[in-house]
């Protein structure tokens, strides 16, 4: 297996072929080494871009503005469409295609304003093997995805941010929101929001690896194994139980199998026959 400085090197010599890049930026692990890459390679051409769509936890947005700053990378949040359109609102198994073919059109357009070359995502190596239709999106607009061409898997990228003082080294993935409300279920402002406020939640209770479920009116919590003890001990439970019911959901029930991203994928086709 080739080592992670081997996969960088190879990075670094990609990078150099492009004279600037706008980095879709989220501010997690993958986009966060990116970015920080592509600085060390194109200097000041590189454009840290994050999407604002309501899709993601607002303290995201802010985490990505205060990363970007400390890398002395340019950035800038956009607005996206995604909750305007009925097709991505309807959240079909497509539900990550439209909404990257929305997000990427809009980067694209910011790439252009910039007068910008390329467009280039944060995907590893290991994204191709799970079900991830927004890769489909990606190649069919020529978006760049640099890590996973060098060879790079989550593993070297945390390795590879530890070693580089990125404090993204060991953050947990968040994802978008709408990945917690199950596929045929319309994705609403107010599922969203219900969501984010559960999630941010807990996270005031010291989870970390988390994920809110819906499923109508039951939230479905997902935390690390690790935490799961924690998790239904009478007091939390107690706290947990009063807040989600005051933000509005009739049910609360802990996954015994603990988080893992991606669950409601579950049955999904490769994301080349996500069409």
């Amino acid at each position: 297996m080739m080592d992670p400085e081997k996969k960088q090197k190879r990075l670094f010599a990609d990078l150099g072929r492009y004279s600037s890049l706008l980095v879709a930026f989220s501010g997690g692990a993958d986009s966060t080494y990116l970015i920080y890459a592509a600085r060390r390679v194109l200097g000041r051409e590189v454009l840290a871009v994050t999407a604002l769509s309501g899709l993601h936890p607002e303290r995201e947005a802010a985490a990505a503005a205060e990363i970007a700053g400390e890398l002395d990378v340019a950035h800038r949040f956009v607005h996206t469409s995604q909750l305007e359109s009925q097709d991505f609102l309807q959240n079909s198994r497509k539900r990550c295609y439209l909404c990257k073919t929305i997000m990427f059109s809009r980067f694209l357009e910011e790439a252009r304003r910039y007068d910008i070359e390329s467009l280039a995502h944060g995907s590893n190596s290991e994204d191709e093997g799970e079900f991830r239709p927004g890769l489909q999106a990606a190649k069919e607009m020529n978006v760049a995805a640099p890590l996973a061409e060098a060879g790079l898997k989550k593993a070297d990228i945390r390795e590879l941010s530890r070693r580089a003082g990125l404090r993204t080294w060991d953050k947990p993935a968040t994802g978008c929101l709408a990945t917690r409300i199950p596929y045929g279920t319309a994705i609403t402002p107010e599922r969203i929001s219900r969501i984010e406020k559960a999630e941010q939640f807990l996270a005031g209770e010291g989870f970390s690896s988390l994920r809110v479920r819906l499923h109508g009116g039951l939230a479905r919590i997902e935390v690390a194994e690790t935490e799961m003890e924690r998790l239904i001990a009478p007091g939390t439970r107690s706290r947990i139980v009063a807040a989600f019911q005051e933000i509005g959901f009739s049910y609360v029930a802990a996954d015994l199998e603990s988080f893992a991203s991606g669950r409601m994928d579950r049955g999904g086709r490769k994301p080349d026959q996500a069409g």
